[in-house]
């Protein structure tokens, strides 16, 4: 049992963002079945997964603000896992074929919250929902699941693919087809997923947009998951002593030099070519790893996917 879980994490560890956001997906959901089913077994309310979940009530809301976050990777019925996970699947590789895995991870949250954001608006202002808002929760994957279908639908309009009793056809149309069957069902029981589902895809064609002309909307959120994710990985001094520095001087050094100590601080586009590039590297080690083993690297290799697996 325990080789099991090694392979699993050597694989996640080793696996592309996408596999990455999968796994956790799927992760998620055995252990809220398996809890559940554990719960009704003892006679125990099971029904813990409505903190994960994003109400549409905002006084609600405001006391569990994290469930915006929590919401899109929480589901609760195997199809909808499923299906959801099949889409992330499909078009995630057909958007990692056109941008990075840094922009993949940055979109999924932005369309989740996109997803949350419309999910509020809607049922707190519209008549025929504001009657349910009291009792009506977010759940699943599919507005990042959308955002991540228009991005690419809409950055590559031409894309054509083959779909089995359709034959070819551009990508967008597949898009917009499913945006019309989310618009004709807002009014059915599950009007809300439908709304999260439009306001995934809205974020995915702004993306799209704005990336086409130069500049990329997920810099800001990935850039406050790193620290976020730095703040976790901060590891504490085990002296309580803080450590004493001296600075020295040097009068020799040429004007050159003090302008260097002194580096301006990156700009957004800096940053993204300097986080692609290291991108790039990582993802050419990952693909000799797939194609010829772990001995087939150098050290180099298994230093740079050493470090990258500890950020």
């Amino acid at each position: 049992m325990a080789n099991i879980f090694t392979e699993i994490a050597g694989r996640y560890k080793a696996g592309s963002i996408l596999a990455k956001y999968i796994y956790i997906n799927a992760a998620v959901f055995i252990l809220i079945r398996l809890t559940m089913v554990i719960l009704d077994m003892m006679l125990i309310d099971s029904h813990f997964a409505v903190y994960l979940q994003a109400p549409s009530s905002l006084p609600l809301l405001a006391h569990r603000p994290w469930t915006v976050f929590t919401y899109m990777f929480v589901h609760l019925e195997f199809l909808h896992v499923l299906f959801n996970l099949l889409w992330l699947y499909w078009f995630g590789k057909l958007f990692l074929q056109f941008f990075t895995g840094r922009q993949f991870g940055g979109l999924y949250v932005l369309g989740g919250l996109a997803g949350a954001a419309l999910f509020l608006l809607t049922y707190n202002t519209l008549p025929i929902l504001m009657k349910t808002a009291d009792f009506s929760f977010l759940t699943g994957a599919s507005a990042s699941v959308m955002a991540i279908v228009f991005a690419v639908s809409f950055y590559r309009k031409d894309y054509i693919i083959n779909l089995l009793l359709i034959g070819r056809i551009r990508l967008i149309y597949i898009a917009i087809g499913v945006l019309l069957i989310d618009i004709i069902a807002l009014t059915s029981e599950n009007a809300g997923g439908h709304i999260a589902h439009i306001g995934g895809a809205l974020l995915g064609v702004i993306f799209a947009t704005q990336y086409t002309n130069g500049k990329d909307i997920t810099n800001f959120i990935n850039r406050w998951i790193d620290r976020l994710v730095n703040i976790f990985n901060h590891k504490p001094r085990r002296s309580g002593k803080k450590p004493k520095f001296k600075v020295y001087r040097n009068d020799n050094a040429n004007a050159d030099n003090k302008g260097s100590a002194r580096k301006r601080p990156e700009t957004d586009e800096e940053y993204l070519r300097r986080k692609n590039a290291e991108n790039k590297i990582i993802d050419d080690i990952l693909d000799k790893l797939k194609r010829s083993g772990y001995e087939s690297l150098s050290t180099e290799e298994k230093k740079r996917l050493f470090d990258a697996s500890k950020k």
